[in-house]
């Protein structure tokens, strides 16, 4: 059932009515069955005389004590709220009841692994999940110290936010034992946690700068703990805490850290103090990417920063979200370019994030950064690419605005100022502007508050011998989002030599309103390329002139620098996008650098572009050729690839998504069987997976192929992807059966469903897909309605026909819209399917006038 919603004016109205809280929390976690036993002890300041409430999702309430008063449970709770009426100045409140465990990776998530029939254990708090566990004023504002008691099987590890304490054996039949935590930091409810299952464990330490010794612990589950890596996860860690006292003047303010990898983990991780937890897709099973191993250094580093920027000081409402989650991704992506092996991770960033960031600024329900929040189901939609990547683009260009020092240096005063407490925007740009000297209130509202992306392009002038006599940077925006705002760019010229696209020369430049002189270039030769936004300072799609386009289309390979190769190939992904450019015109520029790109990240999201053309962007009338083209030219690479590179396992992993002729079965069942064999390159695990997965999407594989696999990997990871395999298949039958399961079933878990949503819509046949459109949309309400917030995104984001690009469907998704326009969440979702529809029609229709020899 959904959680407990509040509106930013409940939020307001109860923080003036309570303060101080604490808990008292008593679980039992011995049963079985589908419940568990919560008491809580709560106690907090009151205004005398007044009435507020407190939230507690539970499956049955059995007790309700406020201030010795015995209150009715059927009269005071309704399930997900407890109303507390005649509040004293000190009050203390007991609620005993039976909370559910979920399946959903929301409150506290249940597993058992088919491997040893272990039981495993995790809390998810955020957004307000805290509530499914134990009676609790469930908002950031409210920070409290929490004490739990648990019990539990007496094998078992128990982890929160405070030290592990020793375990005091039960009965001697009884083999349960009981937790006994002292009080844990006074946090927000969001980023307590619980983690509690026989996992295996490994221990190391940090030293803080105040001299401290920093206990770190890192655990998984029994079954998966051979792929652990507590050499990497630890001395990340070390290094990242090392690097972040440093830059920021603040001591690490906790007193451990635990790294928990947890199974069927809806987010990459979560912030939560002294016991982070991570999605176990970051415990690699099998060999990965370079790409794949630095996305995972990103994601350790940024929830530790969380344990400064978010934790310490936390926002005092959510719509200040971004300031936690902005922070991180662009703190993580910096001290991993210091601190690890992945020093050009500045080009992901631009690769990547920004891109995300730029595409989500398009739909139609894109927000400001600082977005308006007025309750929690505002909240879950806005863990977006805006709040992540936008925000952390953003303050990469605040960054180039007012210089790194002066940012550290304001920085760590705001932390300073505002340590164990709650923030806003507003103290962190006063922070900035003293530390600066800069007045950031208009940089603010443009920035920040506003939505929408600028477009920048070069406008140049050159008299007959090539000398340029006017430049100028054009700033536009699009009509729904008009804000022109002031960027830091750099404009890079890069001129051919030999076999090299060289800069010969860089101007730095703010650019504020329509148009911005460049007298810097006056009097200067052209050059073949004239880089607008060179190494990626500003927030801002960029179009290139006609001569540098061709130019950096025809020699991107020989374009040294992987950030403006970045800036290159991201103009052009998003002229596809925007229906200037053919996507044939995209493939064939993918197809012809992709062999001479030298970064891994920057490889993976290019060939994950390509991808997306072929399915989603190509014409009708040439798509089939194009594909069958596509994967031929990725398995060739892969064949001329070095032994055991790493681009070698990128060109394999990519043929087995762009697979799309008989030809293309053969080779996978070849490699499969080993007939086929590229030196350097082992079919592990996970690849086995990947060429029986896309075997079955063409039809080539069976269900003997696909019971073969799992009986070499009948683990809950190899079940997910048999799930997806089987429904892979091209017939109708199968891909309705695993729709309908998918949607209808409430036993599957998040991940199961998930898994069988991917195997549905993993298609080279998208017709295929169409035949549950209506029930797509009759379904969706009462999914809302009953289902978890998580649980309906999964549904309503993975069970839409993606690939079905048509026009019939852009207006039958249309006419629902109008029909349903609550709930906002469900709205939302439906309305970002449809513009990526749009966006795909109009890609299609420029790829065929391209075709049909229309304009340029």
């Amino acid at each position: 059932m959904p959680a407990a919603n509040l509106t930013r004016t409940e939020a307001e109205e109860r923080a003036a009515i309570v303060g101080s809280p604490s808990y008292e929390v008593v679980l039992d976690l011995t049963g079985d069955g589908a419940t568990f036993r919560s008491e809580t002890t709560a106690r907090f300041t009151g205004v005398a005389g007044a009435s507020t409430f407190i939230e507690a999702c539970t499956d049955r309430v059995h007790e309700v004590v406020l201030n010795g008063r015995v209150l009715d449970p059927a009269t005071v709770s309704d399930g997900t709220r407890i109303r507390l009426d005649e509040l004293e100045v000190e009050n203390e409140l007991r609620v005993v009841a039976d909370a559910r465990y979920t399946n959903s990776g929301e409150g506290l998530h249940r597993f058992v692994d088919p491997v040893d029939d272990e039981t495993y254990l995790y809390t998810e708090f955020a957004v307000a999940e805290a509530n499914r566990v134990y009676a609790v004023f469930d908002q950031p504002d409210l920070k409290a110290g929490v004490r739990f008691t648990i019990t539990a099987p007496a094998h078992w590890t128990v982890l929160s936010n405070a030290p592990s304490p020793e375990p005091v054996a039960g009965p001697a039949a009884s083999a349960v034992a009981t937790w006994a935590f002292e009080t844990g930091p006074v946090i927000s409810s969001y980023i307590i946690a619980i983690i509690a299952g026989p996992y295996a464990s490994w221990r190391g330490s940090a030293t803080s700068v105040d001299g401290r010794d920093v206990p770190l612990g890192l655990f998984t589950r029994a079954s998966l703990a051979q792929y652990a890596d507590p050499e990497m996860m630890f001395s990340t860690v070390q290094a990242g805490l090392g690097f972040y006292e440093q830059a920021f003047g603040v001591p690490y303010p906790y007193g451990k850290y635990d790294q928990i990898f947890v199974p069927e983990y809806n987010w990459g991780a979560m912030e939560n103090v002294g016991a982070v937890t991570f999605n176990e897709g970051y415990l690699f099973r099998s060999r990965v990417s370079d790409a794949r191993r630095e996305q995972r250094a990103i994601v350790v580093l940024h929830e530790l920063s969380h344990m400064w920027f978010g934790n310490s000081v936390t926002m005092k409402w959510w719509n200040d979200l971004w300031l936690n989650e902005s922070f991180a991704t662009w703190a993580s992506t910096l001290a991993t370019s210091q601190v690890t092996e992945f020093t050009g991770v500045w080009s992901t960033f631009a690769n990547d994030e920004k891109t995300h960031a730029a595409e989500q600024d398009q739909l139609p329900s894109t927000h400001p950064i600082v977005a308006e929040i007025g309750d929690l189901e505002d909240v879950e939609v806005n863990f977006d690419a805006i709040t992540y990547d936008k925000g952390a683009s953003v303050l990469k260009q605040l960054v180039a605005w007012v210089g790194l020092d002066a940012f550290k240096r304001g920085v760590g005063a705001y932390l300073a100022k505002h340590s164990g407490g709650n923030a806003t925007l507003r103290d962190l740009l006063d922070e900035l502007e003293a530390a600066s000297g800069r007045e950031l209130t208009r940089w603010s509202e443009l920035w920040l508050e506003t939505a929408g992306v600028n477009t920048l392009r070069a406008e140049i002038e050159t008299d007959a011998s090539g000398t340029i006599t006017s430049a100028a940077i054009v700033q536009t925006a699009a009509s729904s989002h008009p804000t022109l705002r002031p960027h830091r760019v750099a404009l890079g010229g890069y001129e051919l030599d030999d076999s090299r696209l060289d800069r010969v020369f860089r101007a730095e430049l703010d650019v504020d309103g329509a148009r911005t002189e460049v007298p810097e270039l006056i009097g200067r030769a052209r050059p073949d390329l004239l880089l607008v936004n060179d190494d990626d300072l500003t927030y801002a799609k960029v179009r290139l002139d006609e001569r540098s386009f061709d130019t950096a289309v025809h020699h991107l390979a020989e374009l040294a620098d992987p950030v403006a190769r970045a800036v290159v190939l991201g103009s052009a992904w998003d002229a596809v996008r925007d229906a200037e450019l053919p996507a044939a015109a995209f493939v064939r520029l993918v197809l012809a650098s992709i062999g001479h790109e030298t970064q891994s990240s920057a490889r993976s999201l290019a060939l994950s572009r390509l991808d997306h053309a072929v399915s989603r962007y190509l014409a009708d009338e040439h798509r089939e050729r194009l594909a069958s083209e596509a994967g031929d030219a990725i398995w060739a690479l892969a064949e001329l690839a070095p032994a055991g590179s790493d681009a070698q396992l990128q060109f394999v992993k990519a043929f087995t998504g762009l697979a799309s002729t008989d030809a293309h079965g053969d080779v996978l069942g070849s490699l499969l069987e080993g007939s086929i064999a590229l030196d350097g390159l082992a079919i592990d695990l996970d690849l086995r997976w990947e060429l029986v997965i896309a075997r079955s999407a063409l039809g080539a594989g069976d269900d003997d192929e696909i019971a073969a696999a799992l009986a070499a990997d009948d683990t809950a990871k190899g079940r997910q992807l048999a799930e997806t395999a089987r429904a892979a298949r091209p017939d109708q039958a199968v891909k309705d059966a695993a729709w309908r399961r998918a949607m209808t079933d409430e036993g599957l878990s998040n991940d199961v469903a998930r898994a069988i949503a991917d195997g549905w819509r993993r298609t080279n046949s998208p017709e295929l897909l169409a035949t549950v459109v209506h029930e797509y949309f009759a379904a969706l309400p009462g999914v809302w309605a009953d289902r978890s917030y998580n649980m309906a995104s999964i549904l309503s984001k993975r069970l839409f026909p993606t690939l079905l690009i048509d026009a019939e469907l852009a207006e039958l998704t249309r006419t629902w819209l109008a029909r349903h326009p609550e709930p906002a969440s469900m709205h939302r979702a439906v309305t970002e399917h449809l513009a990526e529809l749009d966006r795909a029609l109009a890609a299609r229709a420029r790829d065929a006038s391209e075709l049909s020899g229309g304009a340029q």
